[in-house]
């Protein structure tokens, strides 16, 4: 069996193709699960420590060390003193190295929390790792340690899909494959697509997958929209997610496999509305805009993915910030006030999509403190991002050079009415279709595994 896993930016999921069927795999009650992983700092205990033969070598040089540095300095120390020293250099060390070094996955599995329930674990033990969005950062320039880290987290979310799934469907899966947009996020190019395909391969491999196969996510949706096709025609698939928007042309439908002629992609997609309704609608309550504080300060508070900018907003000083945005500044600083902050934005963002107006409670940064925003105000606070999709949708147009029969969207911002509009636009001659906007591309995924598993080639 080989199982479609959609590792999303802002959500994942996974599925088989069973006796003719698609099999979700629930995640608790759910069909998918925030992608996101929580894990629970846990402190080595300090009398753990005790003298091994090569922590003996290093007492003892350290000893001969501090012995000529008193020679030098025309003191006497005592060899107990020495020892002492000596000792509480190495055991301070050697808690160091703990705390740092890897532990096993089996202990990390045990004690990570994944999902939702991952942030509310981080909110309630204020301490340890909560690691958002990890896909965004794949195509990054990144440090072969952060790279390894981020490996590691990728391993372990593939490895919670992979036993799910296992205990789910009764039987060990070893197989996968992996939906991957058309262009990762990446600060160097070409090469993040590369790279970003080569830590998912290793992630999935270390995961306990044998065998590890990509397809392009607007192939997947494709391939889920051409099962639900009865008659042949001519569609573009465009496929909005949180971090990507992939984009694709196929004939679909019918007793004919589907066939993918082209496929096109950004490095854009719903984290960005995001980051621009946050600036646009929370930030001016911590002084955006209003005080001195460096715009580049908000951005590194409301980029969540991110750990680098949210280590450097910690770090920042606001004592001397006007009232009452320096305490608000310094709350938001507070351990996962802005993963709160992220979770209530996210929450504005999908409420906009089926109601005029919304409002968020900010009760974790000063009593009664709130924010309302209407749909305009989100509208206008994705220009950014619309623009660019509307320039991509048409390239598309002018790529193919006529309509196609059918605009197919999926994805989670599929649902967003200026993201419908926008493709309606775009192709005034098509049919609008709208396909699921969680699972399609999973669903599409499992249903391309099996017919790799049968032989059949997958476009």
């Amino acid at each position: 069996m080989k199982l479609g896993i959609d590792f999303g930016t802002s959500n994942s999921a996974a599925a088989a193709h069973i006796d003719g069927k698609v099999v979700p795999v629930s995640f608790g009650e759910a069909q998918q699960f925030r992608t996101t992983v929580y894990f629970p700092e846990v402190m080595r205990d300090p009398n753990d420590f005790e003298l091994t033969p090569a922590l003996e070598q290093q007492v003892d040089e350290l000893i001969e060390s501090g012995r000529r540095s008193a020679r030098a300095a025309g003191t006497t120390r005592s060899q107990e003193q020495l020892r002492g020293d000596a000792i509480r250099v190495v055991r301070r060390q050697w808690m160091e190295e703990r705390i740092r070094e890897p532990r096993s996955s089996t202990a990390l599995l045990q004690n990570a929390v994944y999902g939702d329930d991952a942030l509310e674990a981080y909110f309630e033990e204020n301490e340890g790792n909560l690691v958002q969005s990890p896909k965004s950062m794949l195509g990054y320039n990144l440090h072969p340690r952060a790279k390894q880290t981020i490996t590691g987290i990728a391993t372990h979310i593939l490895e919670h899909i992979r036993l799910t799934a296992s205990r789910q469907l009764q039987q060990n899966v070893r197989s996968a494959l992996l939906g991957r947009p058309v262009q990762f996020r990446s600060s160097i190019g070409a090469a993040g697509n590369d790279q970003a395909l080569d830590i998912l391969r290793n992630a999935a491999m270390a995961a306990g997958f044998d065998e590890v196969d990509f397809l392009e996510e607007p192939a997947a949706a494709a391939m889920h929209y051409h099962a639900v096709s009865s008659e042949r025609h001519e569609a573009v698939i465009v496929d909005v997610g949180g971090g990507t928007t992939d984009i694709a042309h196929a004939s679909v439908g019918g007793n004919t496999s589907p066939q993918i002629h082209r496929a096109w992609g950004i490095a854009r997609g719903g984290t960005d509305i995001d980051l621009a309704l946050s600036l646009a609608g929370y930030m001016p309550l911590f002084g955006r805009g209003i005080t001195r504080v460096p715009a580049h300060h908000y951005v590194e508070a409301a980029m969540v993915q991110d750990m680098t900018r949210q280590r450097d907003f910690r770090q920042h000083n606001y004592d001397a910030v006007d009232l009452p945005y320096g305490p608000r500044l310094q709350a938001l600083q507070d351990t996962g006030n802005t993963a709160r902050l992220y979770r209530a934005v996210e929450h504005c963002k999908i409420a906009l999509s089926s109601q005029p107006n919304h409002s968020s409670a900010l009760d974790f940064i000063e009593p009664g403190l709130s924010v309302d925003i209407d749909a305009p105000h989100l509208t206008a606070a994705a220009g950014g991002y619309l623009s660019e999709l509307e320039t991509l949708l048409q390239q598309v147009r002018a790529d193919i050079g006529h309509d196609p029969a059918a605009v197919f969207l999926t994805g989670g911002m599929s649902r967003a009415g200026y993201i419908q509009q926008a493709a309606a636009a775009a192709f005034p001659n098509a049919k609008l279709v709208h396909g699921d906007p969680s699972f399609g591309v999973v669903q599409g995924l499992a249903l391309a595994a099996a017919a790799n598993t049968a032989g059949v080639g997958v476009a």
